[in-house]
């Protein structure tokens, strides 16, 4: 049996868990799923999200939520409203494509989609403060295929206090 989590036409772009509620975000969807932790068999609650979804986390506080641009937006959990909106930028240029969202000690780590880098941004300036760039050095520790795509996958464990990375489809996790 499937649930939403799992069908093909809603392409989950990203997750959070926020006040014993994981947040789904999908990519075109417009919609935001809102499951209890402790079951994910149907949705609790939705949000309309009027923009593409591509990167979802929180600070406690808001959720999170990135669509592409160089925008970070702040989001109340309860009724998805809109609280604050900053644009991400590095030495005064915009960040575009900010994906793939991580808020650890502080600060939203993303990764940039369709590059090998990932981004430390200051959420109250929105101000790059470190980059990380990995080059092919990930790629070549497997074996690429046809189907082996961009360097797109960011998590943190705060148990370890390490990054894993990944790529879509790549057939490997790195921890960091």
């Amino acid at each position: 049996r499937k649930h939403m989590m799992g069908t093909d036409s809603i392409f989950g772009e990203g997750i959070t868990i926020f006040k014993d509620k994981i947040y789904q975000l999908t990519w075109q969807s417009h919609i935001v799923y809102v499951y209890d932790v402790n079951n994910i068999d149907k949705p609790v609650k939705t949000f309309n999200w009027p923009y593409e979804g591509w990167g979802i986390t929180n600070n406690g506080t808001d959720l999170i939520i990135s669509d592409g641009s160089a925008k970070l937006y702040f989001v109340n959990a309860d009724d998805f409203r809109l609280k604050s909106t900053i644009r991400v930028s590095e030495n005064d240029s915009p960040v575009y494509s900010i994906n793939e969202l991580e808020y650890v000690d502080g600060f939203v780590f993303a990764n940039i989609y369709q590059s090998d880098k990932i981004v430390k941004i200051d959420p109250s300036s929105g101000q790059v403060v470190a980059k990380f760039e990995f080059g092919e050095a990930l790629k070549n520790r497997f074996k690429s295929t046809d189907r082996t795509d961009y360097f797109n996958g960011i998590a943190y464990d705060s148990a370890t206090k390490k990054f894993l990375v990944t790529g879509k489809r790549w057939p490997k996790m790195f921890e960091l």
